[in-house]
Parts: structure tokens; sequence; C-alpha cells
């Protein structure tokens, strides 16, 4: 037992020390929180683009005030949407609307997309062919000074009685305007329709600008009626610690996997063969990336509370409540013990018949394609977790503690889940002594790692 502690000490302490550790600790809640922000704050500094409207003929009249009716529409929908997220938070966190996160993020993706211009005299004087597309590329690209440049230029006309556009825009995959315009117009064509049938305008303003208020229940909101935030919080939760499980486990058992083969390459493992057995060496190692992952796992869980108390101290409590009195925090880990002694012990066991990365990849490329099976499959399990696909999944251990981790906010039957985690830690056993043999054989070899030898060496384990 001494020895197999030494082992992990040292197997801890190799990889703990190291600046580049810590560096990478730090890295993930880092670009974590980037990854959420990116796009908010890309959509809020999306600049507004400045397009001129041109009705091409007399047949096109009143196209161009359809266009300006529907940005303002779309400005009405935007402001609406900001109140109502305001409200939604104030609800949840008791302030006023003006001062939650909600109403500032809000307000400032609520900004319209584009913006109308007075159109160029040169752009209405030209004559419609090579002289009018000369005229707006002058306007579109560098020719014009920044300030003054145009994003789009859009030609208005009808074919019959069916409205159809032109647009010249300053990016060829700016697609924008093109979607909003095509919008515009088959409103404009809906209501003439309309009002064509003998239907009042003013009804046809009314039921454009109708938007319906929803208000979601369910018998198993925390407050036995309305839906919200907190009876969402465990879907988002169960998302983030499926993916989070994933992620440590993964991690832990590839450190395991380059330790193993470094210290075969090195002639370490030889070393450490004279002094203690496989099985003292194996259990050692996956003990030491435990830790290492829990030491891991501590900090980002650190980190993460520290954030949230400091950012949204309104948020931490529900938070607290669906992960301690919701029961996910204890099979979360369940599901880190059983995924990491799964995946750990078979890393070091490939690892011990490879000296170099790519004697591994004869095993590791089928193992990491299977692996991204779940995390494909995990947000399936958020939106229909019964889905006979997913229980099926959720069952199979080697997905277990990920599908069934995105699948606890539905409240699975117990049976499945005490099966699922049954199943798993039975997997788990056979993991370890299958893997126990591979690894005694490749230690004591100097065998290339095949699917041959690997078989090989789990029938004899020598």
């Amino acid at each position: 037992m001494m020895r197999t502690l030494l082992i992990a000490r040292r197997e801890y302490a190799a990889y703990a020390r190291t600046v580049g550790f810590w560096l990478s600790l730090l890295a993930f809640p880092l670009f974590a929180v980037l990854g959420g922000a990116a796009p908010i704050l890309i959509r809020s500094s999306e600049p507004v683009r400045a397009v001129a409207v041109v009705e091409e003929g007399a047949n096109a009249a009143g196209l161009a005030a359809a266009v300006r009716d529907a940005l303002g529409r779309d400005a009405d929908r935007r402001a609406e949407r900001a109140r109502q997220a305001a409200e939604t938070a104030a609800k949840t966190t008791g302030a006023p609307p003006s001062a939650t996160a909600a109403s500032g993020a809000m307000a400032s993706l609520s900004r319209p997309k584009l913006r109308l211009v007075e159109t160029p005299a040169d752009i209405l004087a030209a004559a419609p062919g090579e002289a009018q597309d000369a005229a707006v590329r002058r306007w579109l690209t560098d020719d014009t000074p920044k300030d003054q440049r145009l994003d789009a230029v859009v030609f208005l006309s009808r074919q019959g009685d069916a409205p159809q556009a032109r647009v010249w825009a300053a990016r060829a995959t700016d697609d924008t305007v093109e979607d909003f315009v095509r919008d515009a117009l088959r409103s404009a064509n809906r209501r003439a329709v309309f009002e064509g049938a003998g239907i009042d305008a003013s009804v046809v303003e009314a039921t454009e600008r109708f938007r319906p208020e929803v208000t979601v229940f369910s018998p198993q909101s925390a407050s036995g009626g309305e839906v919200s935030l907190r009876d969402r919080l465990p879907q988002i939760i169960g998302l983030m610690g499926g993916f989070l499980l994933w992620s440590l486990i993964i991690t832990g058992a590839s450190i395991l996997l380059n330790s193993v083969m470094e210290e075969k390459s090195n002639k370490i493992l030889e070393v450490l063969l004279s002094s203690a057995s496989p099985t003292e060496i194996l259990t050692g190692k996956v003990l030491g990336v435990a830790l290492l992952t829990l030491t891991v796992l501590l900090a980002w869980g650190g980190i993460g509370a520290a954030g949230m108390v400091a950012a949204l101290p309104q948020y931490a409590g529900m938070v607290g409540d669906v992960l301690l009195n919701g029961g996910m925090l204890g099979w979360f880990a369940a599901f880190m013990v059983g995924g990491y002694l799964m995946y750990a012990v078979l890393f070091a066991a490939i690892g011990a018949f490879c000296e170099t990365p790519r004697d591994a990849q004869t095993l590791m490329g089928p193992i990491m394609m299977v692996l991204i099976i779940p995390m494909i499959t995990m947000q399936m399990a958020l939106r229909t977790p019964d889905a006979p696909v997913i229980q099926v999944m959720s069952m199979i251990p080697f997905f277990t503690p990920f599908v069934m981790m995105a699948r606890l906010p539905s409240d699975p039957p117990m049976i499945e889940l005490i099966g699922a985690m049954v199943g798993m830690f039975v997997f788990a056993l056979f993991m370890v002594w299958v893997a126990g043999r591979a690894f005694r054989a490749g230690a004591l070899s100097d065998v290339k790692l095949s699917w041959k030898t690997f078989a090989g060496a789990i029938r004899r384990g020598e």
C-alpha cells in the first residue's frame, strides 16, 4: 500500500508542480466565459448597416414605404423582447427592471439591423444598366470615404403584382439586408392581397403588429404553476455537468496515457517495476491522476462559485439549491468516479504498449470516435430525454456518465438511474480487470501495440 501511495504522490506532483498545469487550469474558465460572452459581444457590437432604397418605375410606388414600415415593426419587436427579458429577470431577482443585467444586455441587442438613408443623387440620376451599376459600386467600395460609404443599395420593382428587389451589398457574404428586404416584401404582398380581398387596412396593420404573450405553466415547476428560471436551471446545469464530466474524464485519462507512454519510452517504467508490482504501479498512477483531476475540479468549481457570487449573486442561491437539494452534485460525483475509472485504466493499459504517440493511434482513433457520440447526443437528451435511443445510450456504460447527467433534470425513473449506475460500476470493475492484465503484459514486454497484441495480453494476462 505504501508503494502505491508513493507512486500516486509522485504522479500528482509531477504535474501539479508545473507552471503549465496551472496555466491550462485557469485557461479553461477564461475561454468558457469568453465563449459564452463572444456571441453577445459580437451581436451587440455589430454595426447598423446604412441602406439606400430606390423604387424603379411607377409600379414600384409604395414598396419603399413598406420597407420603412417593416423596419419600424422590427424595432418594436426588439424593444418588446428587451422589456420582457428585463421583466423576467426582475421577477426572478426581485430587482427593478432597469437594474437587471438582462435589461442591459437586451438593450444592446435590441438595436435595429439597418437604417435607411437618403439615396445618393448620382445613383438616382444614372440610367439603368452599366451606368447605374458603376454609380452603385462607387458608394459600396473604397472609392467613397468610409464615413459616407453605404452598406447596401436596394432596387425595388414589381413583376406584375408581385414585388421584387435587387440588392447590392458591400460584402458578398452579408445577407442581412437581403433577408430583411425579402421579409418586408413578403409582408407587403400579404397586406396587398388581404386588402384586395376587401379586408380593411387597419385590420391588416393590427394583425401584423400583434404579438401574443405566452406564459408557460407546469405541475412540476418549483411553484407548482408558472415556469420560471429556477425550473430551467437544472437543464442548463445538467448539460454543463455532462460537458464538464467529459472534459475532466478525458483530460485525466489522456494525462495517464501520456505519463505511462513517456515513462516506458524513457525506461523509467522498468525502474519502477524493479521495486513495485504492475498492479501497484497502475493503482498508484490512477490514484495520482485522480487527485490531479479532483484538484482541477475544485479549482474550476471555486472559480465558478466565486465568479457567480461576485457577478450574479441573485442566481448563486438557486444554483446551490439545484446542486445540493436537487441531488445533482451527488450524482455528478458518482458518474465522475465511475467514468474516470473506466477510461483511466483503459488509457493506462494502452500507454503500457506504446513508446510514441504514433504507437497509440491504432487504438486511440476508434476510441475517440466513440467518445464523440455522447457529445452529440447530450443536447438531444435535454429536449427528448425519454426518446428510446437516448434511454438505450444512457444505459451503455461508456456513455452513461455523460448522457445520464444530461437526462437528470427530466427526473428519469429511479430504476433507470440505479440500473445505469450499477451497470457502469460493474463494467468499470471489469475494465479494471481487463486493463490490469493488459498493463502487466505491456509493461513487461517490448511488443508494439495492435488490436491483436492487446487482445492476446488480456487473454494471457502475462
